[in-house]
C-alpha cells in the first residue's frame, strides 16, 4: 500500500506462521520503546494493542518519507533484538506490515474500539482496563503517554463516551 502524508492508518502485522512476537513481559515494553524511538518524529499514534502473536496500531502519518524509513528500521531493530535474545534466525513477522487507510468517520471510531477490544474478544482479559499492552488504560489516566489522547477523546465526545463506546461489544468483520 502506498502511504500518503497526513492520512490515518490501521497498521498491523503478526508473527511468522502465527507464532509469538512477544516471548516475555519485557518484550512488550521494549517494542513500545523501539516504536517511539523510530516513529515519534514521523507520525502521531492514537491507539495500539500488542497481542502475543500480533499487534495493531492506529496512527496518522505526518511525514511519509520519515515514516517509511522509521517503520522499516523499527521492524529490523526489534527483529534483530528478539533473534539475538532468543537464539532465533530469520523473519519474526509474517512479511511486510499491513496498512489500511482510515478514510471515514465510522471507520475512525470502529478501528479504535476494535484495537482496544482485541484482548477482551480473544479471552485474554475480562475487562479492557486489565490488559497492560493496550493504549486503552492510558486513556483512563493522566499519566504521560506516547499516544495523543486529546483528539481521540474529543472525537468520542469525552472520556465517558469513549469508555461507553468500548463497552459495547460488536462482532467485527476483519479490519
Amino acid at each position: 500500500m502506498k502511504i500518503i502524508e497526513n492520512s490515518y492508518y490501521h497498521i498491523y502485522n503478526r508473527g511468522n506462521n502465527k507464532n509469538p512476537i512477544f516471548f516475555k513481559e519485557d518484550n512488550y515494553s521494549y517494542f513500545l520503546t523501539k516504536l517511539e524511538k523510530h516513529l515519534r518524529q514521523s507520525c502521531t499514534l492514537y491507539a495500539y494493542c500488542l497481542m502475543p502473536n500480533h499487534f495493531h496500531l492506529f496512527l496518522k502519518v505526518n511525514h511519509k518519507h520519515d515514516f517509511e524509513l522509521g517503520i522499516k528500521n523499527f521492524f529490523i531493530s526489534y527483529t534483530k533484538s528478539i533473534n539475538k535474545a532468543y537464539g532465533r534466525v530469520g523473519g519474526l513477522f509474517q512479511g511486510r506490515y499491513r496498512a489500511s487507510v482510515v478514510n471515514s468517520d465510522s471507520y475512525y471510531s470502529r478501528v479504535i474500539t476494535y484495537i482496544h477490544q482485541n484482548p477482551l474478544m480473544t479471552g485474554l482479559v475480562k475487562k479492557l482496563e486489565d490488559y497492560r499492552y493496550s493504549s486503552y488504560s492510558k486513556y483512563l489516566t493522566n499519566d504521560p503517554a506516547f499516544i495523543d489522547k486529546a483528539p481521540v477523546l474529543d472525537w468520542f465526545g469525552g472520556l465517558d463516551n469513549f469508555i461507553r463506546s468500548h463497552q459495547i461489544i460488536n462482532t467485527y468483520e476483519a479490519l
